[in-house]
């Protein structure tokens, strides 16, 4: 079954339509989460001067596969969306995994550089470490953790066989097009600067512990100008432009193997619908007419007894994946 079979459609609070009314929303109106029992706290050698912390919530039902959930840009374990979801998800029977990438919330000052949106190989370290612990996951990546999720799928290198699906939330797919539309559209000012700060803020802690790495603050105007004079250098490219290239989820989705999903609004004021013309039929694509970035306010209650579409979307795909996981 498509995603868009799965789903309610999407109507948008009347007092909150468009997409950047959505996003701001969605982001600085986090929901009461559901309180959540003991977090049990992981660490992960990500390689050289780089680690990771991941929570588990462990699982009321063994029989169901755990969930990762991989923040966007900024966030990190704490995040609203993330606690919001991982506590419906717990509610319903599933252990969950929270990470947090290089450089984000407790990991903070735990590597010698931030995270960006091509870290596949961090990626597959927490998948491996999951899977060592169980026997079956599903893996939601939030924005940027989208792309970096479809990268990681569709790039050739081994997935392990107890991943049995990916859904990725609003991924900026072509990256280049994503920082442009962050760092040059007016309408976005308010979120370039709101990003920015968050990076501020992980740079201190970096440089605290790190002071001969690359200072992250040297230039924080704009994400573009960020990936200009940090991301690329420090991840090894040649330029922002091999960054892009080389980093952006579009070019890899004809390769993906495992079930994967996208869902996207055609009304995300960074991720241009345009970036998902001739989408791969590898991967199943759910387009809402509204939501913005991570928003999705709907007019009406869903079914789990709130106004979050985008929590209700990510417990029906992950309880259908959960169907086919225990049919398989």
């Amino acid at each position: 079954m498509k995603i868009n079979e799965l789903l309610e459609p999407f109507t948008p609070h009347p007092a909150l339509r468009g997409g950047i009314i959505q996003t701001v929303a969605g982001s600085q109106l986090p929901g009461k989460p559901i309180a959540l029992p003991e977090k049990i706290s992981h660490t992960i050698d990500l390689g050289v001067d780089a680690k990771s912390i991941l929570y588990e919530i462990k699982s009321v039902d063994k029989n169901k596969p755990v969930v990762m959930l991989a923040h966007g840009m900024g966030g990190c374990s704490e995040s609203g969306y993330i606690k919001r979801i991982a506590g419906k998800l717990w509610f319903h029977g599933y252990g969950v995994f929270m990470i947090n990438h290089r450089g984000s919330g407790k990991g903070m000052g735990l590597s010698s550089s931030l995270w960006n949106g091509g870290l596949s190989d961090d990626f597959d370290k927490m998948i491996r470490f999951i899977l060592k612990k169980h026997s079956c996951v599903l893996i939601i990546g939030f924005s940027l953790s989208g792309n970096i999720l479809l990268k990681y799928l569709g790039e050739g290198r081994v997935v392990p066989s107890g991943l049995m699906g990916a859904l990725a939330v609003n991924p900026p797919i072509d990256l280049r097009v994503a920082s442009h539309n962050l760092s040059t559209h007016a309408s976005c000012w308010l979120f370039n600067r709101y990003y920015m700060k968050l990076i501020g803020i992980q740079a201190q802690a970096l440089i605290k512990n790190f002071p001969k790495a690359m200072d992250p603050s040297q230039n924080l105007k704009t994400i573009w100008d960020f990936d200009v004079s940090y991301t690329a250098p420090v991840g090894g490219y040649q330029d922002v432009d091999d960054y892009y290239d080389q980093c952006s989820g579009k070019n890899y989705l004809k390769n993906i193997e495992k079930p994967t999903s996208i869902l996207c609004s055609l009304d995300d004021p960074f991720v241009s619908p345009e970036v998902f013309r001739n989408l791969s039929n590898n991967v199943d694509f759910f387009q809402p007419q509204g939501g913005g970035h991570m928003g999705y306010i709907s007019h009406k209650k869903n079914k789990f007894g709130d106004r979050r579409w985008m929590d209700y979307a990510v417990l029906m795909w992950t309880q259908e994946m959960s169907k086919r996981a225990t049919l398989n």
